[in-house]
């Protein structure tokens, strides 16, 4: 970058600071976004589990005292012998 006798900047070095400029914040933009999607993916991957089943669901909401072990026999019946019918 050339000063001129003024001591200002040229119209080339202004178009020169402008493109580094717009090149390094593309290039940080760029570090960022790569570790946001990078972090997600990891965290995506570790905390991912299967859904749960029918009967885990009834399961869970038994021990929750949803309902009593009478109504929970009888749903875990109902799903036995659905599940048996789609086979």
């Amino acid at each position: 970058m050339m000063w001129d006798d003024n001591g200002t900047w040229s119209a080339g070095d202004w178009v020169a600071m402008s493109l580094m400029v717009i090149f390094w914040g593309l290039l940080v933009v760029a570090v960022v976004a790569f570790v946001r999607w990078s972090r997600r993916d990891a965290a995506t991957s570790r905390t991912a589990s299967p859904p749960e089943t029918a009967e885990q669901v009834l399961a869970n909401r038994f021990a929750r005292g949803d309902f009593d072990e009478e109504d929970y026999r009888r749903r875990l019946s109902v799903l036995v012998s659905a599940k048996e019918q789609r086979l």
